[in-house]
């Protein structure tokens, strides 16, 4: 009898072999988290790696649609303030790590000759970026404090959120933990452990400061309530 994998009515079937050839291709110290969560079965703690793959996928898929959706508001309403290339204008107060992450988006679009335009820029800044304009500011580049619920919140990015009275920091809260959330995805860690259901939540319920509909567009399409309610067994588990 063969120990490949063999597909029965488009069922895929581990064995002793699969199991061994995913261990090896994913390393054994990652593998080991699964297999301790599985009380050493080795099948199971396949299929976990399998159902937490599939989860990480429809979570990308949520957190991304946030995401385009939180620098775009944000954008939006700091073009009214400042302009539409306002990461250049000083009045913005961006400390200098700040202005680092732009220095960077700059470079990058020059490296690969794209335009430096504001629609370029805004594409080019990454989730953590945004969130780090919602936080309370660091260091200037001569030293000095920057203070962004001043030069940020109340003239601008608090516009961005219109179906919620916010303050800064529960706005901060609340992205800054989605983007600790996107960045363990994004490096492909367990996330089956976390309460899920409460992270899913997180999404649709910044999704609904920017915009309800786009809330109930995340929440039609995404597959996490389905995948949350499907065993890590189920021979139909797609990702």
């Amino acid at each position: 009898m063969s120990l490949n994998p063999i597909a029965v009515k488009g069922n895929f079937i581990w064995t002793p072999r699969s199991v061994d050839a995913l261990e090896k291709t994913l390393s054994s110290v990652r593998f080991a988290t699964y297999v301790s969560s599985s009380n050493g079965d080795r099948v199971e703690a396949a299929q976990l790696y399998t159902w937490n793959t599939a989860l990480s996928a429809s979570f990308y898929g949520s957190l991304q649609g946030l995401e385009v959706a939180l620098r775009n508001a944000m954008h939006s309403q700091l073009s009214l303030a400042y302009g539409a290339d306002w990461y250049d204008n000083n009045g913005c107060g961006l400390d200098a790590r700040t202005s680092g992450e732009v220095a960077k988006a700059r470079a990058k679009l020059l490296k690969e000759r794209r335009m430096v335009s504001p629609p370029n820029m805004v594409a080019t800044l990454s989730f953590g970026f945004w969130t780090a304009l919602l936080g309370k500011g660091g260091h200037l580049s001569g030293g000095a404090k920057a203070l962004y619920e001043t030069s940020l919140w109340r003239p601008a990015l608090h516009k961005a959120f219109p179906n919620r009275r916010l303050k800064r920091k529960a706005a901060h809260a609340r992205l800054d933990y989605l983007r600790t959330f996107r960045n363990r995805i994004a490096h492909h860690e367990p996330i089956f452990k976390r309460h899920l259901h409460r992270d899913f939540a997180s999404i649709l319920v910044v999704a609904d400061w920017i915009s309800p509909e786009t809330k109930a567009w995340i929440s039609h399409h995404s597959r996490i309530p389905d995948l949350l309610a499907q065993s890590p067994g189920d021979p139909a588990l797609k990702f």
